[in-house]
């Protein structure tokens, strides 16, 4: 298969399985069409969600928000993660596009189509505890979770690093779309991001809800062989980015050595696989 081919087949798997059909539409729509954006062009939030970085922190953050059991209680009770991977995949996407590269009214769109969702995700945890998808606390856990992944897989992998201001710019960026989500007063720098962060500590524990989760998103990708080997080296890389204390719970292992000489490296090779791949303008999001 000629280089060419390679490119073509790995750029097409990943367009179908990021974004879906209509991904030339809706790039579109979101890159092309006219009108104010929530956020300036070559500031921190757009160079961080452009960058193939986002697969690694995505993995991450989703193994690291598993780990509320009320917020993973409404994960298991109300997604079909399982049986629609991609469409989940496809959501999320589309609304981190939408909303940091997007014109206003699609942002706006985009974050009323996930508040009228949260609306009907509520019910009973295993351990007896009520939870809802738009409680203020949970949204809070989500939104920290979230970026905590995303800044620590762009300082290790992203192309272009941000400097600790920019890193303040970043966080301060994105409350802006924890505030239109309903999360209260999020944090607005890196230093208030680890000490909410850690205020969630007490809270946090592994349920088995948690790690099915975790060992679906490591071991069971619903994914062609052809493909297995790349989404490997992204969920290693993920695991490897998560602190110490969040491993034991969710039973993955921690092995550094092996990390360092082996799995890092591997994530370094996908990223830039990603990025050679797709080879998309600078600040649009590498999948579209």
């Amino acid at each position: 298969m000629s280089t060419d081919a390679v490119r073509g087949w790995l750029a097409d798997q990943l367009r179908q399985r990021v974004v879906g059909p209509d991904a030339d539409t809706r790039a579109d729509e979101l890159f092309s069409a006219e009108g104010e954006r929530w956020f300036p062009e070559h500031t921190p939030i757009r160079r961080v969600h452009a960058d193939a970085a986002m697969f690694v922190g995505g993995l991450r953050a989703l193994l690291l928000q598993s780990l509320h059991p009320l917020a993973m209680a409404g994960v298991a009770q109300h997604s079909n993660y399982r049986d629609d991977p991609w469409g989940r995949l496809q959501r999320t996407a589309d609304f981190l596009a939408a909303t940091t590269y997007g014109p206003a009214g699609e942002a706006e769109r985009a974050v009323a189509r996930v508040r009228a969702v949260h609306r009907h995700v509520h019910g009973v945890a295993s351990d007896g505890r009520p939870y809802s998808a738009g409680d203020p606390h949970l949204l809070r856990w989500v939104h920290l979770a979230e970026i905590d992944s995303f800044l620590a897989a762009h300082d290790r992998y992203g192309a272009d690093p941000l400097t600790p201001d920019e890193r303040d710019e970043y966080v301060a960026q994105t409350a802006v779309i924890a505030r239109a989500l309903g999360v209260p007063a999020p944090p607005t720098s890196a230093r208030g991001l680890r000490d909410q962060l850690r205020s969630f500590r007490s809270e946090l524990r592994g349920t088995p809800e948690a790690r099915e989760a975790a060992r679906y998103l490591v071991l069971q990708p619903p994914l062609p062989l052809a493909a297995r080997p790349l989404y490997g080296a992204l969920a290693g890389a993920a695991v490897a980015l998560l602190p110490r204390w969040a491993r034991r719970p969710l039973h993955l292992p921690l092995l550094p050595i092996t990390e360092t000489v082996a799995v890092r490296p591997a994530g370094d090779v996908v990223t830039r696989a990603l990025r050679w791949a797709m080879q998309r303008p600078p600040e649009q999001p590498v999948a579209y």
